[in-house]
């Protein structure tokens, strides 16, 4: 992998991690389009890749609400009992994504990662969203109601770590689902979205540990992630996921405030036919067959 394509990658890694539009779905575009993964070989190390350099996205959030975080960390030991709450809740959302996760990790990369699927859910995450903004989202904007993340309870907590789950089906976006769940439990969106945030270092830093294990538990023989890529591509592609997702972040909270849910329905719908034409004509390809 060149150094421009890791930049790349580690913009749109960056930018839609957090955003509610399926960063699988921009980079299975964005590889595609560059030729990353047009061999078996190839297509294992970018995925890998793009998992890894979510690693980026996670300092992102603890550069940026390093103060919650370090709250949490008082919390746990007893020093102050909103961010003793606040652990809890995350460490109960994180819970059914930790377990379902690693049953079915392997099952899902194998029989869900299709063409198929991945649009599918990309469209019906677009009307889900517009319709969760339409009943939910605008109404509480506009009356200013709503809980803090200060409020949320252990239920409602493990209620949007059951909806996270529905993210392991590619193209559904972790992001979409925790920041809509945490709506629908009645946080005010800028609330689920610092949740949502929160949420992800457990859970963007576990899949990065299981994918570097797996990568380094690979068959004898059997190329790494890094002797394809390199280490240079997977460095710069951490550091650019870094910056870029810290806009992403700082520039979502303040859109959610304004405009709510409904523009990344929208875009997602657009996604979808983009990715769609893509595929048809030939320029990019899911998974590549065997040589």
């Amino acid at each position: 992998m060149e150094l421009w394509q890791a930049i790349v990658l580690g913009i749109v890694e960056g930018i839609t991690e957090y955003l509610p539009v399926s960063s699988t779905g921009h980079l299975i575009l964005a590889s595609g389009l560059m030729g990353l993964s047009d061999t078996p070989e190839g297509h294992k190390a970018v995925s890998a890749f793009n998992i890894v350099i979510q690693g980026g996205a996670i300092l992102a959030v603890l550069g940026l609400y390093r103060q919650r975080v370090w709250q949490m960390l008082q919390g746990l030991l007893g020093n102050d009992q909103i961010g003793l709450r606040l652990a809890v809740n995350i460490v109960v959302a994180f819970i059914p994504a930790a377990v379902l996760g690693l049953a079915f990790n392997d099952l899902i990369e194998e029989h869900l990662f299709t063409a198929s699927v991945v649009l599918t859910m990309l469209a019906l995450g677009g009307l889900y969203m517009i319709a969760v903004d339409k009943a939910i989202v605008a109404p509480r904007r506009k009356a200013e109601a709503g809980m803090s993340i200060e409020q949320l309870k252990p239920l409602q907590a493990f209620i949007i770590g059951l909806l996270q789950c529905v993210a392991m089906v590619p193209g559904t976006s972790r992001s979409m689902m925790t920041i809509t769940g945490g709506v629908l439990v009645g946080l005010k969106p800028r609330d689920a979205a610092e949740f949502s945030f929160l949420l992800g270092l457990p859970t963007l830093g576990g899949a990065c540990v299981l994918t570097l294990l797996k990568d380094f538990m690979r068959d004898e023989g059997e190329a790494s992630m890094f002797d394809v890529i390199g280490w240079p591509a997977v460095v710069v592609g951490m550091v650019v996921s870094t910056i870029s997702a810290m806009l992403a972040v700082k520039w979502l909270v303040g859109f959610l405030n304004k405009h709510g849910l409904a523009p990344f329905g929208w875009y997602r719908l657009a996604l979808t036919a983009v990715l769609l034409g893509a595929l048809l004509a030939g320029w990019i390809a899911f998974v590549p067959e065997a040589a």
